[in-house]
């Protein structure tokens, strides 16, 4: 369900009629337990239409009385909108009226809207606005076992909630044994018992019989629910010992399923872009040289980088006579219900995101999988009929996994949601309850920065204006700081262009290997010695000044049509927001190409300056051979081939985005400065001492 800025994974419509879900015979249930007690844990498996059912069982037992509405958040955004697309279809309206979805830079909401499907990230937003989300009659936080930061920080903010709104109810979903985490945090709220106003009439009869002894009782809060899935057995297999490519070796599996096994689909978890598109290569090798006139096995991707339509791809039916095997990240271990597989073949690694405070940088790292994620990835065989799971791993490797990986607030840059908990009113975060307490050195790193970024004050308090209006922005803290910081330099215009389209997870062109040298030329005709921000910028100006008008332009210059649109959309709406709050705004008509009609130099300089102000935590230096250490660090860093600054010289540099592969770590997004702009613009946070730039 990957999002349409391409940040995020994709899930689809549950195509089954909904009486026939296993759902629907816990009506009754989930409607009682509702009434009965504020917080509602269920533990569901994937496929069992908890999210597309709930809300409906809610709505018609009369939950969105008074206006109120439902909510139902998902950890990634294209989820709520495909589910409210769904969930509208079965309701009978178009999505926006009674079913609506609200995600980042996109809503389609109306004051009709009953069910509403957003980010978990958003409702945290709302409640800035509305602290007591006063509008929700009940909130679902769907995907909970996924321990996304958002989603942890919002069941705190909720369990905060109930206590000033002890009307709201909160449903909980998880796919795991990871429930019982949820069900004992919320067991030590407490609540005073229900008014009169509140109580049921089997309440008062119960009362009436009990006397007047449960006057004074604090109201019970949490149950929890298992509703069950339909599961079919499943034969788990392990490698006698452990393999060294873990890529061919799952391409080899696939092959022996294909050419041995009866008919059914195959699922392939491994850990990025990189292994799948590698492993896709392999199969259609493996047939070209094995000289079949007819390829029988259909590969095909699901990682979040894809478009809408092309994850939409892996659900549809194949050819006749054709096998599907889809390669996938885990994307589809708990979000994804995908007919027709009948095997897996689990690599045994994930890839997650870990922030390393003594760098401050943020980056993505191959680690083995859980036992939960190993459970959860076997059970996508089992779905329409006994099915098997290769493990491509050993059992004794089985048993030293962990049970879980850590949740992601634990492993996290903490400066954007400590931002937004500061102008939640939540002044001492140390205190805040945590479902998972971060480690202490997160959150002491998180606060240097916002103060370094100008977010807080040397008492650790919210600065008025700049950090209430960065927390109000839907950006990182370092863009929402060059994004404020741009009326200064006189770039407003250009900054609002770069921080939309760096927003597209750099799925701004589009090639296949074969066409790669293709795009680089079509790129050269947009890139700046001055690096990538510039580029993006040129050829989004291009763009809205060509491409629109001309449907041959993306083609030709290997720009993804889609994503262009959706960072038009994406700026018109960074522009909206920074109306709102105030920041001046003179722009010309249609933006300003910088190699024309203005002093290149001088317009470059300005811009450069002011990503500075912004990114000079992701400041790194050019070593003689060519690859890049940040400030204080040993780390080795190498410019990504996506980047214009694979082939070129510099001697400072910001970045934006980390990724670590298994050979290399690679910076993305990368623009040159001068080494006096990190004193200028942040003293706080660099000091010179000799002549080298350790951290201050």
């Amino acid at each position: 369900m990957g999002d349409f800025d391409l940040n995020s994974t994709f899930i689809p419509a549950l195509y089954k009629p909904a009486d026939l879900l296993p759902i629907a015979k816990y009506q009754r249930e989930i409607l009682y337990l509702v009434e009965t007690f504020p917080v509602l844990v269920i533990v569901g498996q994937t496929g069992s239409g908890k999210t597309t059912q709930i809300p409906q069982f809610l709505e018609k037992a009369g939950c969105c009385s008074g206006g109120k509405r439902i909510g139902i958040t998902q950890p990634r955004r294209v989820a709520a909108i495909t589910i409210a697309m769904r969930v509208a279809e079965e309701v009978g309206c178009e999505v926006g009226k009674e079913v609506g979805y609200s995600v980042r830079f996109e809503d389609a909401t109306s004051p009709s809207t009953r069910i509403k499907f957003l980010t978990d990230g958003l409702l945290i937003r709302e409640a800035l606005m509305d602290p007591l989300l006063s509008e929700y009659s009940v909130i679902m936080v769907d995907e909970a076992h996924e321990r996304s930061v958002s989603t942890d920080i919002l069941l705190g903010l909720l369990k905060k909630i109930l206590k000033r709104r002890p009307d709201l109810r909160v449903i909980v979903s998880s796919a795991t044994i990871q429930a019982r985490d949820f069900f004992d945090f919320f067991s030590t709220l407490k609540l005073p018992g229900k008014s009169d106003s509140e109580k049921t009439s089997s309440d008062k009869k119960e009362e009436g019989a009990e006397g007047e002894e449960s006057k004074d009782e604090e109201q019970e809060t949490v149950a929890a629910l298992t509703v069950e899935g339909r599961s079919y057995p499943i034969d788990t297999f392990y490698l006698e010992s452990s393999t060294e490519d873990y890529v061919k070796r799952a391409v080899e599996t696939v092959i022996e399923i294909h050419e041995k096994e009866p008919e059914g689909d195959i699922l392939v978890f491994l850990t990025g872009r990189e292994e799948i598109d590698d492993a896709i290569q392999a199969v259609a090798d493996h047939f070209v040289q094995s000289g079949d006139q007819e390829q029988t096995l259909l590969p095909l991707p699901l990682y979040a980088g894809l478009t809408a339509e092309q994850q939409m791809s892996v659900f549809e039916k194949p050819p006749e006579n054709t096998r599907k095997v889809i390669f996938s990240t885990n994307i589809a271990e708990a979000s994804v219900t995908i007919d027709g597989i009948v095997y897996v073949v689990d690599c045994g690694f994930v890839k997650i995101r870990v922030y390393d405070p003594d760098t401050g940088i943020d980056s993505l790292v191959v680690t083995p999988a859980s036992k939960a994620s190993a459970a959860q990835r076997a059970g996508r065989a089992g779905r329409t009929k006994p099915g098997k799971c290769f493990r491509l791993y050993p059992a004794e490797s089985y048993d030293e996994l962990p049970d879980a990986n850590p949740p992601e607030i634990q492993r996290s840059n903490l400066a954007p949601i400590i931002l937004q908990l500061k102008a939640l009113g939540i002044d001492n975060v140390l205190r805040f309850d945590y479902l998972s307490p971060p480690p202490s050195l997160l959150m002491i790193k998180a606060l240097e920065l916002l103060y370094s970024l100008g977010a807080l004050d040397e008492y650790a308090k919210l600065t008025r204006p700049v950090g209430m209006r960065m927390a109000e922005l839907a950006v990182e803290p370092m863009m929402a700081k060059a994004l404020l910081s741009a009326p200064t330099f006189g770039c407003l215009s250009e900054m609002l262009t770069i921080a939309a389209m760096t927003s597209l997870g750099g799925n701004v062109w589009f090639y296949t290997d074969a066409e790669r040298k293709k795009m680089n030329v079509a790129r050269s005709k947009f890139a700046v010695d001055e690096g990538d921000h510039l580029t993006l910028l040129n050829a989004y100006i291009a763009f809205v000044t060509v491409g629109q008008k001309q449907s041959k332009f993306c083609h030709e210059n290997h720009l993804n049509f889609k994503s262009m649109t959706k960072a038009v959309s994406v700026r018109a709406q960074l522009k909206r927001y920074l109306e709102q709050l105030g920041v001046p705004l003179e722009e010309p008509p249609s933006g300003i190409r910088l190699d024309k009609g203005r002093d290149f130099a001088k317009a470059a300089e300005q811009i450069r300056r002011c990503l500075t102000t912004g990114f000079f935590a992701h400041a790194a230096r050019m070593q003689p051979d060519g690859t890049f250490q940040t400030v204080g660090s040993t780390m080795v860093l190498h410019a990504h081939p996506s980047s214009v600054m694979f082939t070129r010289q510099a001697d400072w540099v910001i970045f934006q985005e980390i990724m670590e592969t298994s050979t290399k770590i690679f910076i993305r997004d990368i623009t040159k400065i001068e080494k006096a702009w990190l004193t200028e613009y942040a003293p706080d946070y660099y000091q010179i001492k000799d002549t080298s730039f350790p951290r201050g």
